[in-house]
């Protein structure tokens, strides 16, 4: 029985995002059904098979995993020849580690700067917490390629779950124009280059919900 990947609207729903190119970029067939956020029925679909409520949900048969981070790791176990974590033991550590430091933090970064896939490339001015969260996520980035990425262009080498759950960062970057240094700018330029990328960011552009709360032009909507 095929997967299938139940997620949000493409523009806005970072954590959606985050399995579904894993998973494309891993090669794992799955079939997806999106729903829109602000959907009138949008709890009683997904609460059926989550138990927050809240998207993404992995369902493989009579079983279903909610939470972006959750899911990775189911997958990771289903398909180990995806190789979403590093075979490496320290690399390993450390992309859960940092793939963690995500899933629980950064909330500044993430409230002033929400994802937003059609928005041009404008600047907003970044309040002080925000700026400090930039720094981490760039010295963090930039340590995982020194110590570990020499095989590839990613954070661990080859591209994998820990590289998922930053891809929204790498949007929230690109949108609001932050400056960022080069090895910074070179990762994002990799992720933005993958094939999977731009399938999303393609379907984003088409989708016609627009959520007010993710718009920080409001009542203006910018479009690409």
């Amino acid at each position: 029985m095929a997967l299938t990947l139940i997620i949000g609207n493409k523009n806005y729903s970072s954590w959606s995002l985050r399995p579904w190119i894993a998973m494309k970029v891993a090669g794992i067939p799955f079939a997806e059904t999106v729903i829109a956020l602000d959907a009138p029925d949008f709890k009683a679909r997904v609460g059926a098979v989550s138990g927050t409520g809240k998207v993404p949900v992995l369902s493989d048969g009579s079983i279903h995993v909610w939470e972006s981070l959750a899911i990775l790791e189911y997958l990771a176990e289903k398909f180990p020849d995806a190789s979403l974590w590093p075979a490496d033991p320290a690399a390993r550590a450390y992309a859960r580690t940092i793939a963690n430091e995500m899933h629980g933090g950064f909330l500044p970064l993430r409230r002033h700067l929400p994802m937003n896939m059609w928005r041009p490339v404008l600047k907003r001015e970044l309040t002080p917490e925000v700026i400090a969260n930039v720094a981490r996520i760039e010295a963090m980035w930039a340590d995982c390629r020194a110590r570990f990425g020499a095989g590839g262009d990613f954070l661990f080498g080859r591209y994998g779950a820990a590289d998922a759950m930053y891809a929204p960062v790498v949007a929230r970057l690109q949108t609001y124009g932050v400056d960022v240094g080069a090895g910074t700018r070179a990762y994002m330029d990799a992720v933005m280059a993958l094939p999977a990328w731009r399938e999303w960011h393609a379907a984003a552009l088409k989708e016609p919900w627009v959520l007010a709360a993710d718009e920080v032009d409001w009542p203006t909507v910018r479009k690409v």
